[in-house]
């Protein structure tokens, strides 16, 4: 494999979202240039002017990555030729009948066979499940003539992004990787080499694919246990967040999972499906990931009557009832909205006949999604909004928020996140969802 003067790959990343540009930046710090590529003109612009889409990507550091030189966005996919490697990181997401959307990676891999050079390192990122690298990207590239393990090379790499923790970035989050070769892999190794410190070499695509799905499927189906927990305890009068602590205090055999009013975010509430999907090819039913996927599914529903309930109490109707869902984001402290429960939390209470607003400090207003077109604005958060909803739905808890401030201005509080468990005052007012 060819590179640059400084000895290290010369990278193309083909989507420049919340995978894409965290991997830009990692390897522009490792000293790789990196040729970011992304069907949408505009992001493509704003990136170039050092403008960042994503809020754990600071404006200062996309511009550093610029002037070094070591970074650029086009939409231009005739320029796919010109890097060593090219990774994949386009969405993978479900069909109406929550079977695999692969239209992404296809349409991917048939412009970039287009372009495709002897010699080059095509990676696959995106979740998926286990032979999609081999079945499915395999025959697409070698439209191009040029054939796998002889003129250019293939891998799989699973992102395992987590937008907001502080605790792990992408170069010290280890990184699986398997070759659909020995030395695919090899390739693979050197490039990713440049940019994450510890990886994970594996003997083939398939395991890697599949140790991706096991991690998203682990923590689906643990989520949906406590879910489901959640409502039992709550019938018997028990509080699952105080239970959950308890348990949490045995040294060993038991990991804390939390509940909360639905999955969200771009690989829990998918990934596990791409398994049950795949399952069926070998006559195989995945009952517990399908058993998790209903549980975790309807806890918007789950809230929603808690909602009602609670207004019920108060001898107030949920239709007509003032709301106030606090929190759009799929999880605390970030900006990224894919798969949000909040979004179908929001249009179950319209469709009940609430009135419903929306606070999130990190998303002004909503956008057109898949599934979804709220055409809402976040509203402000005064002490005088607060007073005027009937109820509050604490769907994302975000760090920011004063929640005793909100307690005390508030007249009813549905938490679904325990995010009022220090308030000490107003406990009255606060509903647990």
């Amino acid at each position: 494999m060819a590179k640059t003067k400084t000895g290290k790959p010369y990278v193309g990343i083909v989507g420049m979202g919340y995978v894409g540009l965290p991997l830009a930046r990692e390897f522009c710090k490792g000293g790789a240039k990196v040729l970011g590529f992304d069907i949408l003109t505009d992001r493509v612009k704003k990136l170039n002017q050092g403008i960042s889409p994503i809020k754990h990507i600071p404006n200062s550091e996309l511009r550093e990555m610029l002037k070094t030189g070591r970074f650029r966005a086009t939409a231009n996919m005739a320029e796919l030729s010109k890097p060593d490697a090219i990774l994949i990181c386009v969405p993978t997401p479900l069909t109406e009948n929550r079977e695999p959307d692969m239209q992404y990676i296809v349409g991917t891999c048939e412009t970039i066979s287009k372009y495709l050079r002897k010699g080059q390192l095509v990676v696959l990122e995106s979740t998926t499940y286990p032979g999609t690298t081999r079945e499915v990207m395999k025959p697409i590239l070698e439209k191009s003539g040029l054939k796998v393990g002889k003129d250019f090379h293939l891998a799989f790499s699973p992102e395992r992004e987590d937008p907001g923790n502080k605790k792990f970035r992408t170069a010290t989050i280890p990184k699986v990787v398997g070759g659909y070769d020995k030395q695919s892999l090899k390739l693979a190794m050197e490039v990713y080499n440049c940019a994450i410190e510890k990886l994970v070499p594996v003997k083939s695509c398939e395991i890697a694919e599949s140790a991706k799905i096991l991690e998203n499927t682990y923590r689906c189906i643990n989520i949906a246990m406590v879910n489901e927990l959640k409502q039992l305890f709550d019938r018997m009068g028990i509080d699952i967040w105080e239970v959950i602590n308890a348990a949490s205090t045995k040294p060993f055999g038991f990991h804390p999972f939390y509940p909360g009013p639905g999955l969200g975010g771009h690989c829990i509430p998918i990934d596990p499906f791409y398994l049950t999907w795949k399952s069926r090819q070998y006559g195989m039913t995945t009952r517990f990931i399908e058993l998790a996927g209903e549980i975790n599914t309807a806890m918007p529903h789950y809230v929603v009557h808690k909602v009602m309930e609670a207004l019920n109490v108060r001898k107030k109707s949920l239709n007509g009832a003032k709301t106030l869902v606090l929190g759009l984001a799929y999880k605390k402290d970030i900006d990224d909205v894919r798969e949000s429960p909040s979004l179908e939390l929001i249009e179950l209470l319209m469709e009940k006949g609430a009135k419903v607003d929306y606070n999130d400090p990190y998303i002004p207003a909503t956008h057109k999604m898949r599934e979804y077109n709220l055409k809402m604005k976040s509203v402000p958060l005064t002490a005088a909004k607060i007073k005027s909803y009937d109820v509050i739905v604490i769907s994302t808890d975000h760090s920011c928020y004063d929640y005793k401030w909100i307690v005390k201005n508030a007249k009813l509080v549905v938490d679904s996140r325990n995010a009022t468990a220090a308030v000490k005052t107003g406990r009255n007012k606060i509903v647990k969802a």
